[in-house]
């Protein structure tokens, strides 16, 4: 039997994907959290084998991101399987970097999302295609990759930061956020700091 924990702050959420995972002979939800504390707590006193990781759990809330981090630092840690309506670049990044096993989304069809589990549980890597078609596109020799850094400067650049603001967040110089501006623009083909946010949206880099 495998052994589920469901991190999503949605209660609606989690019990429909509880009905449906319970549904399944080899599948068993056995418990469930809305937030980094709880999440932590269920996963350490419950031992899943597979934690269902939202990256979305509201304003002012620890992400998914930072919760598959805090999770996969616990002594005999599951493995974890983000489930979630985002495939950004930046999304999809920060989850694998944290420790995800995989990535799917939530309009994937039930069977998938069975099998997307079966097959972390197994330590098998499980991704959505399009987040698949991300994550290739980013080696394609020649291409001109956005770099994890250069997201972050976007993700700032869409909030409305200027460069001191940006230099502050992200520990640089002005000089330094000078230069990754030069090096987005070149790679998205812009001029603006405007078109360079909006050339992200439209691309998939960072969330609307």
């Amino acid at each position: 039997m495998i052994r589920i924990v469901l991190v999503d702050d949605h209660p609606v959420v989690r019990a429909g994907l509880r009905a449906l995972i319970d549904g399944q002979d080899d599948l068993c939800v056995v418990g469930e959290a809305d937030g980094l504390e709880r999440a932590v707590a269920v996963v350490g006193a419950d031992r899943p084998d597979v934690v269902l990781m939202d990256l979305s759990l509201g304003a002012g809330k620890a992400g998914g991101a930072e919760i598959t981090a805090a999770v996969r630092a616990l002594d005999g840690a599951p493995e974890v399987l983000v489930l979630t309506t985002y495939d950004t670049e930046s999304d999809i990044l920060r989850a694998l970097e944290a420790g995800a096993r995989g990535y799917l989304l939530k309009d994937a069809p039930p069977d998938e999302l069975f099998a997307g589990i079966r097959a972390t549980a197994r330590g098998d890597t499980v991704l959505a295609p399009s987040v698949a078609a991300t994550l290739v596109r980013r080696t394609v020799p020649g291409a001109a990759t956005i770099t994890e850094r250069e997201v972050e400067v976007l993700e700032l650049l869409s909030r409305g930061l200027g460069n001191k603001e940006l230099a502050r967040e992200l520990f640089v110089s002005e000089a330094t956020v000078k230069s990754h501006l030069s090096h987005i623009y070149t790679k998205l083909g812009v001029d603006t700091r405007a078109s360079a946010v909006a050339a992200a949206i439209e691309r998939r880099i960072i969330r609307a």
